[in-house]
């Protein structure tokens, strides 16, 4: 508040790409910033956009009536008609005809414009305006020191019914638009990677995509353009099981090209399983995935659901079993929790499990269970993620062929951050009396 009120902006602007540590609790935090700022200068214009906010805009606007304007889906073009209409001050019949743009009629009441359409190149977006932040403070908020994240792709090629990306999506189109996946040419990434280590010492990078590997071209062109440059930055990628073994011949390229740590979805306990979640993979793929990562000593995240719909405590204890027999390095445990858009949304208004007017976002960040299954309570649900989470890494062998392994330093640094965060994971596990 006080840098606002000294440099007293025209506009203020929050929104999030990406659902990481923190979850959707980042939004009570955009929105409650926006009140703050509203009271003390009610002159200024606010805007929120990205996940949550795409996909929830009429109530987001109702319960937060701060907000001037929310952008819907892809914000750039949208937020450039926006400030060119707030420079012309027209009249507000031009602004009800800007797409993506939600806004406020002179009467109090909500207007919905257009749906605005995907961004189809993403390439004939200018890299971030790094000289514009506070660098300093971007780079060195982990164990891997210097660091940053990149988002270079849009879209998924799966349909995960439980995927935090349904919240970033216009609900009129949000099914054709979340599975349409667009990225950018490997050379236009090795460029920014460039200005991130020769202008802010960056070291470590992770690549947020959903599916960073969908383009098997502009992962050959993206490996081959950074080895050519010299450009020494280690890197993180997502990807799907079954992408990881089309790929399985460019793996040692990758690894060339400082890949040493991936992520795959492991999600649940069985192929019948995965396919009602949408997945689209087989338990024998994501194994044969894991295999094939360590053969080149690429350190391995997997990713496991608790608190799916039909969960019961066998179904838990199976997961785990099937976690513990594909091995990943890190096991990282989520729990299931509704997104705007999301058919678990829908599922879990139907059966009243949330009101979505009076949710705590503030707990709703993937590592508090907010919501029961057909079969447990909340409270049950927290117990068995804490247990999981407690068994899968209490055995030493595991450790210890980690720890002994050829990995990369940054791979064991992130074993052991997520084994001394097991008790702090066991207590937000623990439903309070309030949230009961």
């Amino acid at each position: 508040m006080e840098w606002i009120q000294a440099h007293k902006p025209d506009m203020v602007f929050v929104g999030d790409q990406l659902f990481s540590t923190c979850g959707a609790a980042v939004i009570w935090y955009f929105n409650e910033a926006l009140r703050l700022i509203k009271e003390k200068m009610p002159e200024v214009v606010t805007v929120a956009s990205g996940l949550w906010y795409s996909a929830d805009y009429e109530r987001q606007m109702r319960l937060n009536p701060w907000i001037d304007y929310i952008l819907i889906g892809e914000a750039e073009l949208t937020l450039e008609e926006l400030i060119n209409y707030l420079n012309d001050r027209t009249s507000e019949k031009e602004i009800r005809n800007i797409a993506g743009l939600v806004s406020r009629k002179t009467d109090g009441l909500i207007y919905i414009g257009p749906h605005r359409g995907l961004i189809p190149n993403l390439n004939i977006l200018p890299l971030p305006a790094y000289d514009l932040f506070p660098m300093d403070r971007y780079v060195g908020h982990t164990y891997w020191k210097p660091f940053a994240e990149l988002m270079t792709s849009r879209g998924c090629p799966g349909k995960c019914h439980f995927c935090y990306e349904w919240a970033l999506y216009d609900s009129r189109t949000a099914t054709q638009d979340f599975t349409s996946w667009r990225g950018r040419t490997g050379k236009s990434i090795v460029d920014e990677l460039d200005v991130l280590e020769k202008q802010y010492g960056v070291t470590t990078v992770v690549m947020q995509d959903d599916a960073f590997n969908s383009d098997t071209n502009a992962m050959i062109e993206f490996c081959e353009e950074k080895i050519k440059c010299g450009n020494k930055i280690g890197w993180v990628c997502l990807g799907r099981a079954d992408q990881w073994i089309s790929q399985h011949s460019i793996l040692p390229l990758m690894r060339k090209a400082g890949l040493f740590m991936a992520l795959t979805g492991v999600e649940v306990e069985d192929d019948m399983t995965l396919a009602k979640t949408g997945k689209g993979v087989t338990i024998d793929q994501i194994k044969r995935t894991i295999h094939i990562l360590r053969e080149q000593d690429i350190g391995t995240v997997g990713t496991v659901l608790i608190g799916l719909r039909d969960d019961t405590e066998e179904k838990i204890k199976r997961r785990l079993q099937t976690a513990d027999e594909i091995d990943p390095d890190v096991f990282a445990l989520d729990y299931l929790t509704p997104v705007p858009n999301s058919p678990d949304w829908r599922y879990g208004i139907k059966q009243g499990w949330f009101d979505p007017d009076k949710i705590d976002l503030k707990t709703w960040d993937f590592q508090h269970p907010v919501i029961p299954t057909d079969h447990l309570t909340i409270e049950e649900v927290g117990l068995w993620g804490a247990w999981c989470m407690r068994e899968y890494y209490s055995k030493p062998e595991r450790i210890h062929r980690i720890m002994d392994s050829n990995y990369d330093i940054k791979v064991k640094l992130c074993v052991k951050d997520f084994m001394n965060n097991i008790a702090k994971w066991e207590a937000n596990s623990r439903v309070q009396p309030a949230n009961a």
